[in-house]
């Protein structure tokens, strides 16, 4: 696709700061779009790990991101949650589910957004069109888990099971869930519990960092898998995880993390810019920066489905 300026809307700069980022698409996305809508979009990386700063130090990038004069901030694992108490406000959706994945300097301070919600809906609805949602459970409870779980109730599904090696953590997501959603919504289970809810459950989703590149393997036995679960992955690099080489193998229906990567990405530019992009541009430009991964998975020989 080529990329031209449609007209002179000025530069935005902005930068996403988490851990081993450095194949990070959100450069790429954000840029493309950018320059298509008119803007000299620069995007940067701010790794903590090769910062050497903790995630509960994310304070620091934060404020010298701000005196740098960027417009936002990306904010991704493992700092959606530590960076709540550095920020002058919430938006009401951020503050329901306790994390950010957008920040935005304005006038009013550093105001934290989450677009992973809508992200993840937005994936899910064009993904997985006509799944059973009457028992999902959600494996990780920090602020993707936050966010898919706050994302699956509101599209109508009857219960999410929260499932974490934190409980506490769980429990916390899971009451918050109920409060916002209803009292017979949610519920917190020990990690023990995990062949005994997707025996019994429509659909998983994983939102742990297990998976990534820098965090490779599965906290899903493949033999709890069954035909009947349909899977769904926030991690995206790699695009295809052991999780969902297992769901497939198993014959699940599955949904991998690049829409979601790409839907909240659009939330984010809007919010940078004051714009709205073209979201199917936006999982098109996806699908250009995919397209290895996907050809490698399109390779890889099929199992038949475990009967």
């Amino acid at each position: 696709m080529t990329e031209q300026h449609i007209n002179g809307r000025g530069r935005i700069e902005v930068a996403l700061i988490g851990a081993g980022i450095g194949e990070s698409l959100s450069p790429a996305l954000h840029e493309r779009e950018g320059r298509l809508l008119g803007f000299d979009y620069r995007y940067r990386l701010e790794d903590v790990d090769q910062l050497g700063v903790e995630a509960e130090d994310v304070g620091a990038l934060v404020e010298q991101a701000r005196a740098d004069g960027l417009h936002g901030l990306n904010i991704t694992y493992p700092c959606k949650q530590t960076v709540l108490p550095t920020l002058d406000r919430l938006s009401p959706e951020a503050a329901a589910l306790g994390a950010v994945n957008t920040v935005v300097f304005s006038a009013e301070g550093a105001v934290g957004h989450n677009t992973d919600w809508p992200g993840f809906q937005q994936s899910f609805a064009s993904g997985l069109p006509g799944a059973a949602m009457q028992r999902v459970v959600v494996v990780g409870a920090g602020g993707a888990g936050a966010a898919v779980a706050h994302a699956i109730l509101s599209l109508g599904a009857g219960h999410a099971h929260i499932l974490d090696v934190d409980h506490a953590r769980a429990d916390g997501l899971a009451g918050s869930l109920r409060q916002r959603f209803g009292s017979d919504r949610a519920s917190a289970l020990d990690r023990a519990r995990l062949g005994d809810v997707l025996g019994k459950g429509d659909g998983l989703i994983h939102a742990t960092p297990t998976g990534m590149r820098d965090h490779p393997g599965t906290v899903v036995p493949a033999e709890l898998l069954h035909p009947s679960l349909w899977v769904a992955e926030v991690v995206y690099l790699p695009l295809e995880t052991q999780l969902l080489r297992d769901a497939r193998r198993c014959g699940c229906r599955t949904l991998d993390g690049g829409g979601m990567v790409a839907f909240q990405a659009a939330g984010s530019l809007e919010l940078f810019t004051g714009v709205s992009p073209d979201r199917g541009r936006m999982m098109s430009h996806l699908a250009e920066l995919v397209a290895p991964q996907r050809e490698e998975v399109r390779c890889e020989p099929q199992s038949q489905p475990s009967r």
